[in-house]
């Protein structure tokens, strides 16, 4: 009778047992499975990072288009390659710019203004561009608006409208920086701006 008792409490220990292990591994598989949702592949934050670019309207400067059917096309292997160097600089003589106006090239990668005459960055990863960027150079010029992002460089001037972006999270910008990244490096330099009085 004592033997039989003494079985019971052994079977009932080594159930008990078996479900804490058996709980224990169900709740490393659900840390596992939390940790792989919240960790995203590098293919989904390239692809968050182009619609971001997308969304924010990056191209409607800094990509040269030409004009389609539809009106101005970007130039798929231009893609954000930024104001074309063998492209002439304008003259801007308007006096709408003495009075605070500004003014456009058609495919808006340069523009005029009180402020002189600025043209659009190369964002590729060629060394023209964005190349040999660090990731906190980038979420400076975009949060901060310093040129290159650069402790001691310039402002960027307009119309970058950076002080749009200075609430950008961090993981918005680094999506945005990795797929600046992944596509296609254009070589272009860009030209560097110009004075009112030079324009």
């Amino acid at each position: 009778m004592k033997f039989k008792h003494q079985s019971t409490l052994w079977a009932l220990a080594l159930t008990a047992s078996l479900s804490i292990v058996s709980c224990k591994e169900e709740n490393y598989q659900t840390a596992d499975v939390a940790t792989a949702i919240a960790t995203p592949s590098p293919e989904s934050v390239i692809e968050k990072g182009k619609y971001l670019v997308g969304i924010m309207g990056c191209n409607d400067c800094h990509s040269p288009k030409r004009m389609g059917p539809k009106g101005p096309e970007i130039i798929p292997e231009l893609l954000l390659s930024g104001y074309p160097s063998d492209r002439p600089v304008a003259k801007f003589e308007s006096p709408m710019i003495k009075e605070g106006f500004a003014m456009f090239y058609p495919d808006l990668t340069a523009g005029a203004g009180p402020w002189g005459i600025s043209f659009a960055a190369n964002l590729t990863p060629d060394d023209t561009g964005i190349g040999s960027w660090s990731e906190t150079q980038f979420k400076k010029a975009l949060k901060e608006g310093k040129f290159k992002g650069m402790d001691n460089g310039r402002m960027l001037l307009p119309p970058m409208p950076w002080t749009n972006y200075a609430d950008l999270k961090d993981e918005d910008l680094h999506a945005m920086f990795m797929y600046l990244k992944s596509i296609q490096p254009v070589e272009n330099v860009v030209p560097a701006p110009i004075a009112p009085d030079q324009m």
